[in-house]
């Protein structure tokens, strides 16, 4: 048999061969690290479903960016849970919330860490829904973008660097950026969950935000799993309403969407390696039936080469250790 003159398998060779050709860099400066923070003192509690995050009181917050800060991650996403809940979900707005108190707590410890904030309203309804209700059960859109508007200003004034918007309602985007300027914050940026999916992947999430919803389900407003053309028209309103940063979340089940979404815009795109697809690893990992390492780092390098700049991700801790010995 005649071989033909390029062998790939040259450059296979050796460990610093395959370094020299590697396409696409994974870096703990990548990652997002997800925290959820409640009122308290004295408490790390781990959530059973996702092993190794924690639901943190405010004291436990500056320990927390130190390690963070240490392993070369850049930036922490908050999500709060409320000590009260109630219909118009008033603790994601309060001046005194549980995620405007976080903020305060982390600037004052580390002026300089990023901090970017979820904006959503339900983790602090009490019918575990993203918005206003009408008589039938139904979010109502346009009364919750101001409720929304409120929140993102609320975690302005707190001092957080960035906005996430998470809640799927129609215009949320330019309704935030109008508030935003408004209020004199023109200069902080909004990454829009822009194509969010309605998934089952957000199980976990559910238990460590304590946000399920009391009845029915989110279809009405997150994404069909079998719509690809959709998120790029949704990523298409969320650009033309001041979006900064895009997202596509779940990450592992989407990531033909990443690839779209960055090849159709050329954003800044983020992907969230969500609640569900962390548990599945761990519970893998914990079972012998999968190098964990191996799997997470192949997993977070995927999203990288699908087109995401950024990843959010509950494996950044692990993640970010694993980087830092293979450079060693």
């Amino acid at each position: 048999m005649e071989f033909p003159a390029y062998r790939p398998r040259r450059m296979r060779r050796t460990a610093a061969l395959r370094s020299m050709v590697r396409e696409t860099s994974l870096d703990a400066s990548d990652l997002i690290y997800p925290l959820f923070v409640k009122f308290g003192t004295g408490r790390r509690d781990e959530i059973s479903s996702m092993p190794g995050v924690f639901q943190l009181t405010l004291d436990q917050l500056p320990a927390e960016i130190d390690e963070l800060k240490g392993l070369g991650i850049p930036a922490v996403i908050l999500f709060g849970l409320p000590d009260v809940k109630d219909e118009a979900g008033s603790g994601a707005f309060a001046e005194d919330g549980i995620v405007q108190q976080a903020i305060r707590v982390i600037k004052r410890h580390d002026p300089n860490y990023t901090v970017i904030t979820d904006v959503c309203m339900c983790e602090y309804t009490s019918h575990g829904h993203c918005g206003a209700l009408d008589e039938h059960g139904c979010v109502i859109n346009d009364v919750t973008l101001e409720m929304l508007a409120n929140t993102a200003v609320s975690h302005a004034e707190a001092g957080a660097d960035m906005l996430a918007p998470s809640d799927m309602m129609d215009g949320r985007v330019g309704a935030i950026r109008a508030a935003l300027d408004a209020e004199g914050y023109t200069d902080i940026p909004i990454m829009a969950y822009s194509a969010k999916y309605a998934s089952a992947y957000y199980g976990p999430f559910r238990e460590a935000a304590d946000s399920a919803p009391a009845f029915g389900d989110r279809k009405a407003y997150q994404m069909d799993p079998a719509n690809g053309d959709e998120a790029l028209r949704e990523t298409a309103l969320d650009i033309a309403e001041g979006a900064d940063i895009v997202m596509v979340k779940p990450a592992l089940a989407y990531m033909d969407i990443i690839r779209r979404v960055k090849d159709e815009f050329g954003y800044p795109t983020a992907a969230y390696n969500v609640s569900g697809e962390y548990a599945l690893v761990k519970a893998a990992a914990a079972n012998g039936w999968v190098d964990e390492k191996r799997i997470v780092l192949e997993t977070l390098t995927a999203f990288k080469r699908a087109g995401a700049d950024l990843i959010l991700t509950y494996h950044a801790k692990g993640a970010a250790r694993w980087l830092a010995e293979e450079r060693a």
